[in-house]
């Protein structure tokens, strides 16, 4: 019975590692549907949301079978609970990989304010945030935990920078404020996948050592 529990779990393990290599491939397609102002690009994003959809609520009957079936305790019962959560984590985080892509709709038919520099960047941190979160997890490592939520600081420095530096076009010259506010709000939503993948992290913090570190105030202790 042990055996056929572990093997269950396993199982869940990758449907969270299927899921989070979609949300990266989800972001990935949202930021080059915005670096290439491509529509069609954009609608992929936006069709391929629906099969996260399904995967999570997979995930959901997945973490459900596994309680009734074994009812697990303590430290089995809360990694089950939280790769449920983090299902939930990933669905919100394509949500804003969607959100990027509606950015780019918006922008569908213009010229990009200025080459896109470091949003790509952001991107690519946002991306390598959610992959090492859900690798944190599915191999209990509290120290790969720990450095995604220091690289939260980098993620918000790097939204700063963008919407410092479109702010400023548009104060320069007010017309190109309906080409800039798309891209500041797609920073934003970069920046907010970047908190979902530090939830993540904490989480695992959490699960691996018995800390809360969710508070900023405890977050400058470790």
């Amino acid at each position: 019975m042990e055996r056929h529990f572990d093997l269950e779990l396993d199982t869940l393990k990758r449907m969270l590692l299927a899921m989070s290599g979609m949300v990266e491939e989800a972001i990935n397609k949202a930021v080059t549907s915005l670096e290439k102002l491509s529509p069609e690009l954009a609608r992929e994003v936006i069709t391929f949301d629906k099969r996260i959809d399904r995967l999570e609520v997979e995930i959901d009957e997945k973490t459900f079978e596994l309680i009734v079936r074994h009812q697990p305790l303590a430290g089995d019962l809360r990694l089950i609970m939280m790769a449920a959560k983090m299902g939930t984590e990933l669905e919100r985080i394509a949500d804003l990989a969607v959100d990027i892509a509606q950015r780019t709709l918006e922008l569908t038919g213009q010229t990009l304010i200025k080459p896109l520099v470091d949003i790509p960047k952001l991107a690519g941190l946002a991306q390598k945030m959610v992959r090492e979160s859900i690798d944190a997890f599915v191999n209990l490592n509290g120290q790969l935990a720990r450095s995604i939520c220091k690289e939260d600081d980098n993620a918000d420095f790097l939204r700063d920078l963008i919407c410092k530096e479109l702010t400023e076009i548009v104060i320069r010259d007010g017309k190109t404020a309906h080409r800039a506010i798309p891209l500041i709000l797609a920073s934003r939503h970069l920046e907010r996948i970047c908190d979902h993948a530090t939830n993540i992290a904490e989480d695992v913090v959490f699960l691996v050592e018995a800390k809360m570190i969710k508070h900023s105030e405890r977050k400058k202790q470790f």
